[in-house]
C-alpha cells in the first residue's frame, strides 16, 4: 500500500482516562514526524464511545480491569515510561478533555496541555478529577487557572468536544487511543508498529485478499 500523502496529519484521538493513551502519547509524535506530519489533537470522551458502539470499559469487567493494570505497568516498564495509578479509576474526564478544547487554535499550548495533564493523571500527579487539583496543574503548568477554567464553560467549547464524539462515531472511531490517517484507522498504543509502516509506504495488507475479509458473512448472531 502506498504512503498517504505527506500533508495527511495523524490525528490522535483521546480520553485521559485511558492509561493505553497515556502511553501512546509518549510516542505519537515522534512516529508522525519521522514522516514530517504534523499531529492533530482530538480529545474524545471514551464513556460516549462505549455507549454508541454498546460495550463495557475495561475497568466495568472485574478480571479486566486488573489485567489492564497489569498490562499497562508492563507496557509501561519496557517503554521506559513512568506510570503511576490516579487518585480513582474510574474517574470523570471531561473538565479537563474541555480545557484541551479550549485550545484548540493554539496547538503548542494545546500540546503543553495535554503533557501536563497526562501527567497529572499518570504520571504521579494529583488526579484531574478534582477542580482544585486540576486548577493546581494548570497553574504549575504555567496557565492562567481561572482563565482557563472559565473559558472551558463556555457553550462553544462545550459544543467542540460533542462535536468532536459525533465525528468520531461517524469515522468509526469505538476506542481510544486511535490515530486516524486519513481513513486509516489504527487503534491501542500496540499499533504504533503497524502505523509508522503505513506512513512509509510499507503496510503489510494484502488490498486483493482484504476484500474477503470485509465481505465476511456473520453466521451467528450473540444475544444481548
Amino acid at each position: 500500500m502506498a504512503a498517504p500523502s505527506p500533508d495527511t496529519p495523524v490525528e490522535f484521538w483521546f480520553d485521559f482516562i485511558s492509561p493505553y493513551a497515556y502511553l501512546a502519547w509518549q510516542r505519537v509524535h515522534a512516529v508522525a514526524e519521522a514522516s514530517g506530519r504534523a499531529v492533530v489533537h482530538r480529545p474524545v470522551v471514551f464513556a460516549g464511545l462505549l455507549n454508541h458502539w454498546g460495550q463495557l470499559g475495561p475497568a466495568e469487567i472485574a478480571p479486566k480491569r486488573l489485567w489492564t493494570f497489569k498490562q499497562v505497568c508492563r507496557r509501561a516498564a519496557r517503554l521506559g515510561v513512568p506510570l503511576q495509578p490516579p487518585p480513582g479509576h474510574p474517574f470523570n474526564p471531561i473538565a479537563s478533555l474541555r480545557l484541551v478544547c479550549a485550545l484548540h487554535d493554539q496547538l503548542e499550548d494545546q500540546r503543553r496541555l495535554i503533557d501536563a495533564l497526562f501527567d497529572a493523571t499518570w504520571g504521579g500527579g494529583p488526579g484531574v478529577h478534582d477542580a482544585e487539583a486540576l486548577a493546581a496543574t494548570l497553574s504549575a503548568a504555567g496557565f492562567d487557572a481561572p482563565a482557563m477554567r472559565a473559558r472551558a464553560r463556555e457553550p462553544e467549547v462545550k459544543q467542540r468536544l460533542l462535536a468532536n464524539a459525533q465525528e468520531a462515531i461517524e469515522r468509526g472511531v469505538f476506542g481510544v487511543p486511535t490515530m486516524l490517517v486519513g481513513d486509516e484507522l489504527f487503534w491501542g498504543d500496540d499499533s504504533f508498529e503497524d502505523l509508522d509502516a503505513y506512513l512509509r509506504g510499507e503496510d503489510l495488507i494484502d488490498l486483493a485478499a482484504l476484500s474477503a475479509w470485509e465481505g465476511l458473512r456473520a453466521d451467528a448472531q450473540r444475544q444481548r
